[in-house]
C-alpha cells in the first residue's frame, strides 16, 4: 500500500529530512489557515490589497481549504493527496500575487517555495514518490 513507504532504500537521515521538511510546512499551513478562521485584520487587509473582498467568510473559507490540505498531508495515508491539493491552492495564490503585481522573489515565489518543500519533504520519506519523480536512473 501507498502509505507503508519506507523502505530499506532509503536512509534514515533522508527519512528524517523529509519528515522536518513536511512538519514545517504543515506548522505554517496551521498557522496560515487559524489566522484566516478568525479572521484577523491583517488578513481582511491584506486579501482587499491583493484585490479580493476584505468580506471575514471569504478569508473563512480559504482558511478550512488551507486547514484540509494540512491535515491531509500531515496524515501519511493521505499525505500525497494533501500535495496535490496543496500544490493547487499554492498556485491560486502564485496567479493572486502575479495579478496583483506582488515581488517576484519574495512573494509571488514564496508559493513555489512552499510546494518545492512539500514535495521534497514527501520525495525523501517515500520510495514511491520517488519512484514516480525519477531523478536519477
Amino acid at each position: 500500500m501507498f502509505y507503508a513507504m519506507e523502505s530499506p532504500s532509503s536512509s534514515r537521515m533522508q527519512r528524517v529530512a523529509g519528515t522536518i521538511l513536511s512538519g514545517l510546512i504543515v506548522a505554517f499551513l496551521l498557522f496560515d489557515g487559524v489566522i484566516k478562521l478568525i479572521p484577523l485584520p491583517v488578513v481582511t487587509e491584506t486579501m482587499a490589497a491583493l484585490g479580493y473582498s476584505a468580506d471575514p467568510a471569504l478569508a473563512r473559507l480559504l482558511g478550512a481549504i488551507t486547514l484540509l490540505c494540512a491535515v491531509l498531508y500531515a496524515i501519511p495515508r493521505t499525505s500525497v493527496l494533501g500535495a496535490i491539493l496543496l500544490t493547487g491552492l499554492l498556485g491560486g495564490a502564485m496567479a493572486t500575487h502575479l495579478r496583483a503585481g506582488s515581488p517576484v522573489f519574495s512573494h509571488l515565489l514564496f508559493g513555489f517555495y512552499l510546494g518545492v518543500i512539500a514535495w521534497g519533504g514527501l520525495y525523501l520519506r517515500y520510495e514511491e514518490v520517488r519512484k514516480m519523480i525519477p531523478f536519477l536512473r
